[in-house]
């Protein structure tokens, strides 16, 4: 009874409008009143903020730190014509361009959202006026977004890392090929629905007539995830360090090469990082101490009891469909930080036992977290692409599902052929 009082007190929350955070601090704290009275009641800010004091979460506010600054600095427009280069004259070529921009945009600050508000506000219209329905190309945006999370760096990763005392180097190479093999999914989707419906053929011929100089200012702008990558793989520096590294040399790059950057733009660049960053933190804080009256009242033991019962940990990959089902329904209608942070605990232990490999479970459920940013009715990028595309919500809420089974289809592989995950880390070594 205890799960379902502190679910009920959570929603209840939620429903008069308190803040996410707060949600989940106000439910922990009348389950532990209920639990232990007032002598358990230290054990609120002991949790909250042990649950945000890890130094490998200091990667987080740089990551987010760059791709802000990457925006302001110019340096993302770059990597869209490069983009657009890339692809080429191609019949509905800025479909690719949008999946190909995030595959490259995904090796900087590792949000979802982040992408998705960069790179729509700027190929959404231009898809529309290739030809392009304005539900597909948000669609597509808020599809192509989630591989910013899988791809290294990742908030999400890091965030599982720190829970888990997992590898953070080796869960980022764990997760290269599984964002490609995402990205190559929506190109697929992408070829097969231009067809569909004749999406004419991109023209670039002004681009071509600029490749050479389109390349010369790209290479400033890839400089920025090659040092993250090159960084962390290499082991010459920590997640935290690298994204320091990154930030310094957007600082750079936006002051004196593109000029772009003024000091009012660096100043509400890290202005934008600190609502960010403190937003996940403190959710972060709050689940904290969900998480531990969970524990105190024995609700994890009793799933872990449950999941013993039925046989999984004999069947590895039906306990990672099972649990993969089980956060698929949740992060619909909860935050997927909140989802990663709570849920963790309960079943990276249960994987472990199953023997399955860190690294592997590790990408799986960052996917099955990233996956809900786009399921209704919460997913955040649903209402990002919306904004941007001047989509209806309710349109972008029924365009979204075949989005949803792509990458669905694509964590079903994962589930199924661990060498996605592990081949990498092993050849690195990790």
């Amino acid at each position: 009874m205890s799960g379902i009082f502190l679910l009920a007190a959570f929603f209840a929350l939620m429903l008069f409008g308190v803040p996410l955070y707060a949600s989940l601090t106000m439910a922990g704290l009348l389950g532990i009143l209920g639990a232990g009275g007032l002598t358990l009641l230290r054990v609120v800010p002991q949790q909250f903020f042990g649950g945000m004091d890890s130094f490998s979460l200091m990667a987080i506010p740089f990551f987010i730190l760059t791709g802000t600054l990457m925006n302001r600095s110019g340096l993302t427009d770059r990597l869209i014509d490069f983009s657009r280069l890339a692809v080429g004259s191609v019949r509905g070529g800025l479909g690719y361009v949008n999946v190909l921009g995030s595959v490259i945009f995904a090796g900087v600050n590792g949000s979802a959202a982040a992408d998705a508000s960069a790179l729509g506000s700027i190929l959404i219209p231009a898809m529309v006026k290739e030809g392009f329905p304005a539900s597909y190309a948000a669609g597509i945006t808020a599809g192509s977004s989630l591989i910013g999370p899988i791809i290294p760096p990742s908030i999400f990763m890091i965030i599982y890392a720190s829970m888990t005392n997992t590898s953070i180097g080796g869960l980022f190479a764990a997760g290269m090929a599984p964002g490609v093999a995402l990205g190559l999914a929506y190109m697929v989707m992408n070829w097969y629905y231009v067809r569909k419906y004749d999406v004419p053929k991109t023209d670039l011929t002004g681009v071509y007539a600029q490749k050479w100089r389109i390349l010369s200012r790209s290479f400033l702008a890839l400089l920025a995830p090659c040092i993250i990558m090159c960084g962390i793989m290499s082991g010459i520096v920590t997640p935290t360090e690298s994204g320091a590294l990154a930030a310094g040399y957007c600082v750079f790059a936006g002051a004196a090469v593109t000029r772009r950057l003024t000091l009012r733009g660096f100043a509400a660049a890290v202005g934008e990082t600190v609502r960010l960053t403190s937003a996940i933190f403190l959710i972060m804080g709050a689940a904290s101490v969900v998480g531990w009256y969970l524990k105190w009242e024995r609700v994890t033991q009793a799933f872990s009891q449950v999941i013993v019962d039925a046989g999984l940990l004999g069947h590895p990959w039906l306990l990672m469909v099972v649990l993969s089902l089980i956060v698929f329904v949740i992060g619909m209608f909860m935050e997927e930080i909140s989802v990663m942070t709570l849920l963790t605990p309960v079943f990276a232990p249960l994987a472990a036992k199953a023997g399955i490999d860190p690294f592997h479970f590790g990408v799986v459920m960052t996917l099955n977290v990233t996956i809900a940013l786009i399921t209704p009715p919460v997913g955040a990028c649903n209402y990002i692409v919306a904004a941007v595309g001047k989509v209806p919500l309710g349109e972008m809420f029924r365009r979204i599902w075949p989005f949803v089974l792509v990458a669905l289809a694509v964590q079903l592989i994962i589930v199924t052929f661990p060498v996605f995950t592990t081949y990498i880390p092993r050849v690195m070594g990790l």
